[in-house]
Parts: structure tokens; C-alpha cells; sequence
């Protein structure tokens, strides 16, 4: 089964050795799966979330403006396994070609993928394995406040 999710926060996992990566929350199934991404895809992530554009377009600025030229438009974004520690994403589109429906499914980084269904408003799922596997109850994770603007996040 899927369930849809919601980005709860971009921000810093904390553990017992003090801050580490950059960490997206995820809410499916009132559980809360966190996913490490790059400080890039996190930055990418919160500039979708805040609504703020950047000077220039970023990747998946480009991405999105890319398939729609053509004619296509994203449906879904699924995260859909995990194994070893490693989340896995799909990303569902359709194009219209000739009055034909064409549907493509591409692989691709859930970091790639939540950026994408952030900019343009698709849904965001996960599958009960990964919800199983990987979630948590909300109440493992306690935000704590820093000084600066990015949030930090007890894991």
C-alpha cells in the first residue's frame, strides 16, 4: 500500500556526537521518516518550501521548466524501497504527444524527487515497506533551537 506524505522540515539531524548532515522529514502513515540528503538538496528543498526564488534556476528549477517545454508534466513522485540504508525514488510522468498519452517512470535520488514535487505541487508518496522499515512516531524527534535560521533536529 502507499500512503502520502508530507515534508514536515528541512533541517540538521542532531545525535549524541553533536550536528550531522542536512535531513528532510517526511509524514506518511502519522509516522515520520527522516531522509540524510546532500547540503545542496537540502538548500534546493527549503528554497521549493519558502517559495523564494534563486538568482538563477537551480537543477530541478531547470528540470521542471524542461518537461514541461515538452509537452510533459510530473504526476508523482513515489519512494518506493529501501535497502541497505538507501532510499529509492520514482518519478511518475506523463507527455502528450499526437493527442497520445505517453507514460514514463523514471528512477531517481528521493532527494531529487522531493525537490521536484515540492516545485510543482505533486503528490509525494511512500510505500508501507519504507514506512515500516524506516519510520518513526513524531515524538523521536524534538526540534532544538539554534541560533542561526536552519532548524536542528534531535534524531
Amino acid at each position: 500500500m502507499e500512503h502520502e506524505a508530507t515534508v514536515e522540515g528541512v533541517g540538521i539531524g542532531v545525535g549524541e556526537e553533536g550536528p550531522g548532515a542536512p535531513v528532510v522529514l517526511l509524514r506518511a502513515r502519522e509516522e515520520v521518516i527522516p531522509i540524510f540528503v546532500s547540503s545542496d538538496q537540502a538548500q534546493s528543498m527549503q528554497l521549493a518550501l519558502d517559495g523564494e526564488p534563486f538568482e538563477r534556476p537551480l537543477t530541478h528549477d531547470l528540470m521542471v521548466e524542461m518537461v514541461a517545454e515538452f509537452g510533459a508534466a510530473i504526476d508523482r513522485v513515489r519512494i518506493d524501497d529501501l535497502a541497505d540504508g538507501t532510499f529509492y525514488a520514482k518519478i511518475d510522468t506523463e507527455q502528450y504527444l499526437d493527442d497520445r498519452r505517453k507514460e514514463m517512470v523514471f528512477d531517481a535520488r528521493p532527494s531529487d524527487g522531493i525537490a521536484i514535487a515540492l516545485r510543482v505541487d505533486c503528490p509525494l508518496i511512500v510505500s508501507d515497506e519504507v514506512v515500516d522499515e524506516a519510520g518513526q512516531p513524531p515524538a523521536a524527534f524534538e526540534e532544538a533551537p539554534e541560533e542561526d535560521d536552519d532548524s536542528e533536529f534531535e534524531l
